[in-house]
């Protein structure tokens, strides 16, 4: 017969891996709902960082706090033309590595890995001493970030784009063109569709990397002021609460992204099984 210390022992065993995965997920959504609440706070004092009472006024004024919403607009726009330069230069760049066969290939594809693998701050001190001899020493700012994040997007975006490409069936390909498809036609209809969630995904990555970008924004900024840099400022003399509305809002649309791919996913997937 089967002791109560038994029946415990394979109850905890069966449900050991669900209550770890729970945890761990537990440990990575706290500090977003952290910011969500806080994004509701009327706080008595800027100094300290707790909810001291429920308001909806962050949300009805979320530039109330001076140079927040610009930095904030600075730090979408560099994202975007980053976003955008980085992923069409990256895209191209993985079909080179992927499709061709050219000398130097090997060191293409390791040094591809360099700019993932340097820290952030020998690459952004590198970048300043190249602005600074290039004759931009007295010009740091908008443009020289954008020349940054472009750069360290970059290698993810190749990185990101190659793994899709190189788990791509040729097979489907080659049977477009033995329907009569041109290669226009069979890039457009077979091979773009099957590449796309790879060069989506590289491109919601590059933009995180940018928006969230601190430590190589800073030493390449000159006066120029993104987000993450105001925050870093005011944060000496205390967070207002609208920064947590900007954090839930960038949380949502995360979140609408994601979904919005998943459905997507699925219903391209019914189709092909219909």
């Amino acid at each position: 017969m089967n002791g109560p210390l038994q029946r415990l022992g394979r109850w905890v065993g069966s449900h050991l891996v669900l209550a770890g995965g729970l945890l761990v997920l537990l440990y990575m959504f706290v500090p977003i709902f952290v910011v969500v609440l806080m994004s509701f706070n009327d706080p008595d004092s800027r100094l300290i960082y707790r909810f001291d009472g429920f308001t909806l006024k962050n949300w009805a004024d979320p530039c109330a706090p001076d140079g927040m919403c610009g930095a904030l607009s600075r730090s979408i726009q560099i994202g975007l033309l980053a976003t955008v330069v980085a992923t069409l230069l990256g895209t191209l760049m993985a079909f080179a590595l992927v499709r061709h066969r050219f000398h130097g290939r090997s060191a293409a594809n390791l040094g591809i890995f360099l700019p993932m693998a340097s820290p952030e701050i020998v690459m952004g001190s590198s970048l300043l001493a190249l602005f600074v001899a290039a004759g931009f020493g007295g010009r740091l700012g908008f443009w020289t970030i954008l020349i940054a994040h472009i750069m360290f997007c970059l290698s993810f975006v190749v990185v990101t784009v190659r793994a899709r490409l190189a788990g791509l069936d040729d097979n489907l390909e080659q049977a477009a063109m033995d329907l009569y498809a041109t290669e226009v036609q069979t890039f457009r209809r077979v091979t773009l569709p099957l590449v796309f969630p790879g060069i989506l995904g590289a491109a919601l990555l590059s933009f995180s990397l940018s928006f969230d970008d601190f430590i190589i924004t800073n030493l390449n900024a000159g006066n120029t002021t993104t987000f993450p840099m105001y925050v870093w400022g005011v944060a000496q003399r205390g967070v207002p609460m609208q920064v947590n509305v900007v954090g839930t809002v960038m949380f949502l649309v995360s979140v609408v992204i994601v979904v919005a791919v998943e459905v997507r996913r699925r219903r391209q997937e019914r189709v092909l099984a219909g």
